[in-house]
């Protein structure tokens, strides 16, 4: 892969699960002890002695604005959602497109559109050359990089901007993918039987009605962890990346909680922890039609060797849209129009 594109890479939508301390600040979480950085020495320097008061520093280390980093060293909360967003609407806008490759057209029953699968390798020398540290917002390089590879797979549909069978006005992809969306994929995907929400980040509030607007993306929130916002008037992104919360109280299942308070005795099964990052990226084209594209990279740890795994993703990212187009028409069928 040409280094050019290797340096457009972003250093936080990976498959790499986030640690804590690594999360903007929140009430629930500690904050974390003396930062192990990349750089020549620690943004501060006596934060183990006397923690103190957060304060701003506009220290640069190793090219990164160290602003845009709380005196613990966690990453302030807008340039956090700032650099995720930007990360992953350049990876569906600029990098999907140079760098994945065409594997098949499918159909996705009721969906009228085909599905276009695509694929990219990312090796660990290429990961390597990541900006991790001299991003705009810092992140150490992760100590077993050199074992880690990612397999992503994408699928790419264009949809009649319609309200008619097997196609959806575009506020209907707003409404089911964007709005609520933990919620909504478990309501349209059989595969997932459960959404705890973990931690939720208020945003500072704005005067447009919409709800928070910073930069060039509006209604944007963010939970642990994913991060959504509308693009404009005719676009919109869901983020979501893995993030290690197995020592965290209110998870549910990443900690074993639900083994002993879970409602059902499916919702009581042991979990194996696999990881899953993934961008949705919805746009109304000039010719008044949707393109949906979908980029997923995971691991499912455990007990599915990684050919096993790389040869069902592309089927089942495929019928993700027709259960959508089912699930929206349902939708309609309730509301009656």
């Amino acid at each position: 892969m040409p280094p050019l594109m290797i340096s457009r890479f972003g250093n936080y939508v990976r498959i790499v699960p986030l640690k804590l301390d690594e999360l903007p600040s929140h009430p629930v979480l500690e904050p974390p002890g003396p930062r192990k950085t990349q750089s020549a020495g620690p943004i501060n320097n006596d934060a183990k002695d006397n923690p103190g008061p957060p304060r701003k520093t506009t220290q640069t280390v190793n090219g990164s604005d160290a602003s845009t980093l709380d005196a613990y060293g966690r990453p302030k909360l807008l340039p956090f959602i700032d650099a995720v967003l930007e990360q992953a609407v350049t990876f569906m806008d600029e990098i999907l497109p140079a760098t994945f490759k065409p594997i098949s057209k499918k159909l996705a029953p009721p969906a009228k559109a085909k599905v276009q699968l695509l694929k990219c390798e990312i090796t660990s020398t290429e990961l390597k050359e990541i900006p991790w540290f001299e991003s705009k917002v810092p992140r150490d390089m992760p100590d077993d990089i050199a074992d880690i590879d990612e397999a992503w797979f994408a699928r790419k549909s264009l949809h009649a901007n319609y309200q008619e069978r097997g196609t959806a006005l575009f506020s209907e992809f707003d409404y089911g993918i964007r709005s609520d969306h933990p919620l909504h994929e478990q309501d349209y995907t059989p595969s997932v039987f459960d959404a705890v929400k973990v931690l939720s980040w208020n945003l500072p509030p704005d005067s447009a009605e919409e709800g928070p607007v910073f930069r060039d993306y509006q209604n944007v929130s963010m939970s642990i962890l994913v991060i959504t916002a509308k693009t404009g008037t005719s676009g919109f992104v869901v983020v979501q990346i893995p993030v290690n919360i197995k020592s965290l109280a209110h998870a549910f299942y990443s900690n074993g909680r639900n083994v002993r308070e879970g409602n059902s005795a499916l919702k009581r099964k042991k979990p194996i922890h696999g990881v899953y990052t993934s961008i949705e990226r919805c746009v109304l084209t000039a010719s008044n039609e949707i393109e949906w594209t979908m980029a997923t990279a995971s691991d499912a740890k455990g007990w599915l060797p990684s050919w096993t795994q790389k040869a069902g993703v592309p089927g089942a990212i495929a019928k993700d849209v027709g259960f959508f187009m089912k699930w929206i028409e349902e939708k309609r069928a309730q509301k009656g129009s």
